[in-house]
């Protein structure tokens, strides 16, 4: 099973290929390519190189499929005996993309 561990955004992903992952938006058109190219850890039946702290050579090759909401998150502020009361919602917006190859 070939998989790789990537970096986006701050964050790590596992990335398989034929699989699809929700990272954090990127501004960038449905139906577009992108190269990954923060390849932290790559296994390949067995064989794993780990980069220090990237992989040199390796990509994923990625398509993406759009964008769309994470959870509704309430935030609410309250403060006893003061009439206090605040209440706010936050939804985040993140890209889907496919993976489609694991090069390296």
């Amino acid at each position: 099973m070939k998989y790789a561990i990537f970096e986006s955004g701050g964050k790590q992903y596992k990335a398989v290929e034929g699989s699809s992952v929700v990272i954090d938006r990127l501004d960038v058109e449905p139906g577009q390519q992108i190269d990954l190219n923060q390849v932290l850890l790559l296994v390949n039946d067995g064989s794993v190189a780990v980069g220090t702290p990237v992989v040199k050579g390796a990509t994923i090759k990625a398509t993406v499929v759009g964008d769309e909401k994470g959870p509704k998150l309430i935030i609410f502020k309250y403060r006893q005996k003061k009439h206090y009361r605040v209440k706010t919602g936050h939804r985040q917006v993140y890209t889907r993309v496919k993976i489609e190859a694991i090069e390296g």
